[in-house]
């Protein structure tokens, strides 16, 4: 059914993942949502463990047409991803043409490092302000797609060098009444040719999106993802790591 799947993609099942880490995921700090489930109720949300023996790269088939996804349980745990996907997320999926499963964690975490650093400067969120800085990493295998720092453009450094234990480890998301918008605007599934642009220059960008390249050129330093999600609920730590690690003069980071 999948003849184009290489054989690390159908060996790849969620059959390590305990019943405990689905609990964990589905408990949450008011204070601080680690696990990543932003609902009131968590009947809004279905969360479960695949079947058995289901590889990564299947599609609606092997389910007889209920849409889902699969997305790996350390995006959720240790880079804070929360559901629903923000429209930015959305598009940038779509922009990239991969499922949430088909990116590797260092992407995920240029990803939220990234609306962090938006979001402290109050600026939008744009797809194509990411894709000036970021570009994707061809992976020839059919395996992960990874995310690199335009060359002269670097503003973020890695996640982790080496990211241990999290393949084998993810969950099968679907939506139900309270959530039919869930699963749109995004590719669900695997997909197995991905085509990839040169990074965008700033001559097809909206006056603010050119303005948010400027500012985040201008710090001149590159920041940590792993600092930048640590602090993503503590205004004034990050406001201290920011300011502490900028070119830019520490009166002129937060106007």
């Amino acid at each position: 059914m999948y003849q184009w799947a290489p054989f690390h993609l159908l060996a790849e099942t969620s059959t390590q993942l305990p019943n405990d880490h689905l609990t964990n995921l589905l408990s949450s700090d008011a204070d601080e949502p680690t696990c990543a489930l932003d609902w009131e109720d968590d009947s809004h949300l279905g969360v479960c463990i695949p079947p058995r023996g289901m590889p990564i790269c299947v599609d609606d088939r092997a389910t007889n047409r209920v849409p889902f996804t699969f997305i790996y349980s350390a995006v959720f745990k240790r880079l804070r991803l929360r559901l629903p996907f923000t429209y930015f997320e959305k598009d940038l999926l779509t922009e990239l043409n991969v499922a949430p499963c088909q990116l590797h964690l260092n992407a995920w975490a240029f990803i939220r490092a990234f609306e962090i650093f938006c979001n402290h400067f109050g600026h939008p969120l744009s797809t194509d302000v990411f894709l000036h800085f970021f570009e994707a990493k061809n992976p020839g295998d059919r395996s992960w797609v990874s995310l690199n720092g335009v060359t002269g453009r670097v503003i973020l450094g890695l996640y982790q060098q080496s990211f241990k234990d999290w393949k084998g480890r993810f969950y099968m998301i679907t939506s139900n009444e309270h959530s039919p918008t869930l699963l749109e605007g995004f590719p669900l599934y695997w997909v197995p040719k991905v085509g990839f642009k040169k990074p965008l220059g700033l001559e097809t960008m909206a006056p603010y999106e050119r303005e948010l390249c400027g500012l985040l050129s201008s710090l001149g330093a590159k920041f940590g993802s792993s600092t930048l999600i640590k602090h993503e609920f503590d205004a004034e730590m990050l406001k201290k790591y920011i300011g502490s690690h900028s070119l830019l003069p520490f009166n002129l980071l937060f106007l």
